[in-house]
């Protein structure tokens, strides 16, 4: 299957198919990866698990990598969807998995940049557990809310008076980040209401259940296309080029700079030979104008950086929002 701008609910639909073929053929006893055998890597399939439901951004973004690499490596990558907390549970699973290239991984920064923040430190999954293969791309948030509301901008918001809830793609993450810091700054009474992604965030804003909504642009895009819903704010640094109309939230006096970055993953000890085999596979992946085409379709801004470049993303990242959250008292724990 080529890589099309096709809308996200067909994608949906077919991400949702493959994944019931891969979970059924498991469940039949049948292997979904092999760790291979004599000769050079790969010899046997590569698993590419996804700790989030099918259809969302890390989803789409996987299957697109995983795609690529079946043709590139000339082996079959399947792809096993293992949502929860965040990505945690996935990226436990994949930190005890044997490092030998078989078993990898597309996670999100906002996993350990962001939902640190917000649980344990036992809970907390850490950056150093992992080998990094190579950067991705980068998804950025829109703050929307429905046409039927009248709101044009964060202004809007803070000229109600009233308590504003929003919702958001789940607790730690860079959608209650980003919204709780413009709230708090802005000076708006909110209450966070906390979804596991942005397609429930969005019907809940559909459906009248919050006022506002912090998702990815890619999974709101066509509902703003189609005037459903209306961008109040982007927290991108300067405006972007998927919603050139739409001032950022610094553009309206809000220092929020938060944004979605993706990268591919291996557990710690795999060998370099083989991580430098899957980044050299990727990087022509990469250049293919099918991938750059996805990238768009998706509203997907390329960051395809070297493990070093990845990592010190990260870490600005990290120390940006940590410093943020202290300095306005805020924790996305819900805890004061």
């Amino acid at each position: 299957m080529k890589f099309t701008q096709m809308s996200r609910r067909i994608l949906v639909t077919a991400a949702g198919g493959v994944t019931a073929t891969v979970v059924l053929t498991a469940c039949g006893g049948v292997k979904t990866t092999s760790t291979g055998g004599e000769g050079d890597f790969p010899t046997g399939n590569i698993q590419m698990s996804v700790g989030a439901s099918p259809g969302g951004s890390t989803d789409l973004i996987t299957r697109a990598i995983a795609e690529g690499l079946g043709k590139e490596l000339g082996v079959s990558v399947p792809v096993v969807n293992k949502p929860g907390a965040n990505g945690a549970l996935n990226a436990k699973e994949l930190q005890s998995a044997k490092p030998d290239g078989y078993k990898i991984a597309v996670q999100n920064a906002s996993l350990f940049t962001i939902t640190p923040l917000a649980v344990s430190a036992n809970e907390a999954v850490k950056l150093d557990d992992f080998d990094l293969i190579g950067g991705i791309s980068q998804d950025d948030y829109v703050l929307i809310a429905p046409l039927s509301s009248g709101y044009k901008s964060i202004t809007d918001l803070k000229k109600t008076g009233k308590n504003i809830k929003y919702g958001t793609t789940g607790v730690g993450t860079g959608a209650q980040l980003a919204s709780a810091l413009t709230f708090q700054q802005a000076g708006i009474p909110a209450t966070d209401v906390p979804f596991d992604g942005g397609a429930p965030a969005l019907t809940a804003l559909l459906g009248s259940q919050v006022d506002v909504a912090t998702i990815q642009v890619g999974d709101s895009i066509e509902q703003i296309k189609a005037r459903k819903v209306v961008p109040l704010a982007v927290f991108s640094p300067e405006r972007i080029k998927f919603l050139p109309e739409v001032p950022t939230a610094k553009e309206q006096g809000y220092d929020v700079v938060v944004s979605q970055y993706r990268f591919l993953t291996a557990p710690k000890g795999t060998p370099d030979d083989v991580k430098t085999k899957l980044a050299e596979a990727a990087k022509k992946i990469y250049a293919t104008d099918a991938y750059k085409k996805f990238n768009d379709g998706h509203c997907l801004t390329p960051i395809e950086g070297s493990p070093d470049e990845v990592r010190k993303i990260l870490d600005e990242y990290a120390t940006k929002y940590k410093a943020q959250l202290d300095q306005y008292g805020i924790s996305l724990a819900g805890k004061k």
